[in-house]
């Protein structure tokens, strides 16, 4: 008891000079060292839980026809759906990947938005952008030279976008319809892609800045354009639609949005 008794009072000793100094502070600022501390609390879990939260929202786009609903259908249920119309409104749905549905692991769900491709609707990609966690632009593997010139402006439009740049919105070209023979392949629509983009860069930086639609510029000054070259991630890959081998669109999207 008497050690208990010894600890008690040394404890004691060491708490008093505390107690008086703060019986020797004001209310005032007793009360604002108080609300600081609660302030500063406060601040730390909302930036905790801002932290914590993840978009889960993945945008597909792409010219019409390039095939963006047969590979939303693919994402969510492991059909093709034959027989989809071009939409004049996304369609969106949240769901966990058809692949991963009879898995044990903790798959997050996903928010898929598939943008209609038309030129007069792609405004509508601006309402998605700021909660991207990625997007997938769609290509038209078959068809690849006859749309190059349209899928470059596209592209070019969306790798310049503000949103784009600054958060750094990691890009995933897909080049789909490759289970046909006469496909292109994707090395041959990267270059192909760069090059149309280099020729876009150097005729708008040639048009006033008051004519120019674009956000930011591309590239490198003096150099040809190459995707590696963007701020943001940009990589490409291949796909089926028709036959469902969609396994590097399902990587990027595993990639961006976690658990």
């Amino acid at each position: 008891m008497d050690e208990i008794e010894q600890w008690k009072a040394k404890i004691q000793e060491l708490v008093d000079p505390f107690q008086q100094k703060i019986q020797n502070i004001p209310d005032i600022q007793l009360y604002t060292a108080v609300a600081i501390i609660f302030v500063t609390l406060i601040l730390s879990v909302i930036v905790h839980l801002s932290k914590k939260k993840k978009s889960n929202t993945i945008i597909l786009a792409g010219l019409s026809g390039s095939g963006k609903t047969v590979l939303f259908y693919q994402l969510q249920d492991g059909s093709s759906h034959q027989g989809t119309v071009t939409s004049m409104e996304p369609n969106e749905g949240t769901f966990v990947l058809h692949s991963g549905l009879n898995k044990k692991v903790k798959i997050r769900p996903v928010h898929i938005v598939d943008l209609p491709g038309h030129s007069r609707l792609r405004p509508k990609l601006d309402d998605y952008l700021p909660q991207s966690a990625g997007l997938v632009f769609v290509v038209d593997a078959l068809e690849f030279l006859s749309t190059c010139h349209a899928a470059a402006e596209y592209l070019y439009d969306i790798l310049t976008k503000a949103t784009v740049v600054k958060k750094k919105v990691p890009v995933l070209i897909l080049c789909n319809k490759t289970e046909k023979v006469t496909a292109h392949s994707k090395e041959f629509i990267r270059k192909q892609l760069e090059k149309e983009i280099d020729k876009l860069r150097a005729s708008r930086t040639a048009i006033s800045d008051a004519d120019i639609s674009s956000e930011y510029t591309l590239g490198v000054p003096g150099q040809p354009f190459q995707f590696s070259q963007c701020t943001n991630k940009v990589t490409v890959g291949e796909a089926s639609g028709l036959t469902g081998e969609i396994s590097q669109v399902e990587q990027f999207i595993r990639e961006h949005v976690k658990p």
